[in-house]
């Protein structure tokens, strides 16, 4: 983030680094883990101490937000603007459009896109960015809303926002109190209190969430359906009641499902029989495949599911009854098609 001072770093002594350098390798990886978890528990108390200011300000932010009839413009430079970038992105994705705007790029022709129906977030844990500073007298020519996320209230940003957030933090978990580390994460908790507050404000739900991720597992999670992957007309692996066993084991084999529905005259599913049923008969008995009938053998009410659910519904409906085929019938038992764990690997919703 940026800051109005320049700080010098102290340096190190030199006997400090004689001492490192004199550990061995075990007190070497010890000594890490050991810093590793002072920084993240002084990180964790930094995010805990902020709930306390999640108060009216808070509430009057997500307000401006969610009656905005345009974007959510979110500024920060340096290391708050990495932060910006990804809250921008989280509000997009959750149902707030957003976009980040690199305020030093706003000063030389990006302004062009705030517009007076937009809301400004601007990031600055010392309120004194220069590059933001440079842009408030255009933000209020404009009569835009600007959400302020400072880590001080009496700073210069904090001043002329129409609503502050304060993000301060007891200490950089940077042992020299220099590189943003805390400050960093507290403003990107915020930010995400920020987006979580307006998604359910809007009703946000999971289906909306995949339609803005449809290329990642989430998306097709979410959005693909059983009618959307199962087998259907021709590629039903199906027998009639009456169909010997030497007959099931060809449709089983033609169709490549490892199953075969066994439905009546009228297509009702009667019944099913899988690869599984296969080995437990030859185990257990001594047939004759070719004038058995496969009514004799195959299990009876079978598990079904429906085509207008969603793959990843019959998935957990797979995993629960631990099979690798579900057959899909509608609301009068007829058979309409066919699932398997394959087609889902394939689709990746595994």
């Amino acid at each position: 983030m940026s800051t109005s001072k320049k700080l010098t770093a102290p340096a190190m002594p030199a006997e400090k680094f004689e001492k490192i350098a004199t550990l061995d390798p075990a007190q070497h990886r010890a000594r890490m883990c050991e810093l590793g978890k002072a920084v993240l528990d002084i990180e964790a108390r930094a995010v805990a101490a902020l709930v306390a200011g999640v108060d009216g300000n808070f509430a009057q932010a997500c307000e401006l937000m969610l009656h905005c009839s345009g974007r959510i413009v979110v500024l920060g430079m340096g290391k708050s603007g990495h932060i910006g970038g990804k809250i921008a992105a989280t509000l997009a994705s959750t149902g707030s459009p957003a976009f980040f705007v690199h305020p030093g790029e706003a000063s030389h022709g990006d302004l062009g896109m705030i517009t007076v129906q937009d809301v400004v977030l601007a990031l600055s844990n010392s309120g004194e960015t220069e590059e933001i500073l440079t842009l408030l007298p255009m933000l209020k020519r404009l009569n835009v809303p600007m959400i302020a996320l400072t880590g001080n209230p009496k700073s210069s940003v904090a001043k002329h926002a129409s609503v502050h957030i304060n993000v301060a933090v007891a200490q950089e978990a940077c042992p020299l109190g220099l590189a943003p580390t805390s400050s960093t994460t507290a403003t990107l908790a915020m930010g995400d209190a920020l987006a979580v507050a307006l998604l359910e404000a809007r009703g946000f739900t999971p289906e909306d969430f995949a339609r803005s991720h449809p290329g990642g597992r989430l998306g097709r999670r979410l959005l693909l359906h059983v009618s959307d992957l199962m087998h259907t007309g021709a590629e039903i692996p199906q027998v009639n009641a009456d169909a010997t066993l030497s007959a099931a084991l060809v449709e089983m084999t033609n169709k490549g499902m490892g199953m075969t529905a066994i439905v009546d005259a009228r297509n009702q599913l009667l019944g099913i029989f899988t690869d599984g049923d296969l080995r437990r008969v030859f185990e257990s008995k001594d047939l004759d495949v070719h004038s058995t009938p496969i009514s004799t053998l195959m299990s009876r009410k079978p598990k079904t599911t429906q085509a207008h659910l969603l793959a990843a519904e019959a998935l957990q409906q797979m995993q629960a009854k631990r099979i690798n085929q579900i057959l899909v019938t509608d609301a009068h038992n007829n058979l309409v098609c066919a699932l398997n764990m394959h087609d889902l690997l394939r689709a990746g919703v595994v």
